[in-house]
């Protein structure tokens, strides 16, 4: 069953996954097992093909709704566990910065991958930033630009967080950025697509 929900998964087709995942409950499967044998692997192997340009952002966003909707029925049956996240991200497109499709991509595929996702939209102050990463306790800040005049604004988010004494690590992403700038700037990761984000957020807290 885990396997079938996993194809629908990648397919995209929301209302098979909707479907499977009441039956796996029906059944009597663990949550946990659910979540991270038939979602979460499902979205792990869409990562591997988005990466390897095998499926492209339309792909990974229907799979991604299909994931949402199926997380809306187990998030209850996980709270009432008591089942963790793996970790909590706070996201956002950095102030000036209107474009929100990329950040949005990265924020599905970690939600899809275990994590509490804190979403602060586009257009981010350097202290929305750091009130988000205190208020959620956040593991990781992840920052998005796509111009190359506001992506000088993530240096000052680096910042504000060293300055308020938020000692955790930041990633980024966006067209102009590179890797030697995420470097230059202070930021512990830098990635260039959706699926590169959720790994290194894994091994940032491996």
């Amino acid at each position: 069953m885990l396997d079938v929900m996993q194809e629908a998964l990648m397919a995209g087709r929301k209302a098979e996954v909707e479907t499977l995942v009441d039956q796996a409950i029906a059944a009597g499967l663990p949550t946990r097992q659910i979540l991270n044998e038939g979602l979460i692997a499902g979205m792990e192997k869409l990562g591997v093909l988005f990466k390897n340009n095998e499926v492209f952002i339309p792909e990974v966003l229907v799979a991604a709704r299909a994931m949402n909707a199926a997380l809306v029925k187990l998030e209850p049956l996980l709270i009432k566990e008591g089942i963790e996240p793996k970790g909590c991200v706070v996201i956002g497109t950095v102030k000036g910065d209107l474009h929100d499709i990329g950040k949005n991509l990265v924020a599905m595929m970690l939600k899809g991958a275990g994590f509490k996702i804190v979403d602060l939209g586009a257009d981010v102050s350097p202290d929305q930033f750091v009130a988000a990463a205190k208020d959620h306790k956040a593991d990781v800040v992840a920052l998005s630009a796509l111009l190359t005049t506001t992506m000088v604004q993530m240096k000052s988010v680096i910042a504000a967080l060293q300055t308020a004494g938020v000692d955790i690590p930041v990633i980024v992403g966006g067209a102009p950025l590179t890797s030697e700038y995420a470097g230059q700037i202070g930021a512990k990761g830098y990635a260039p697509d959706a699926a590169s984000a959720v790994d290194i957020v894994h091994r940032l807290l491996a």
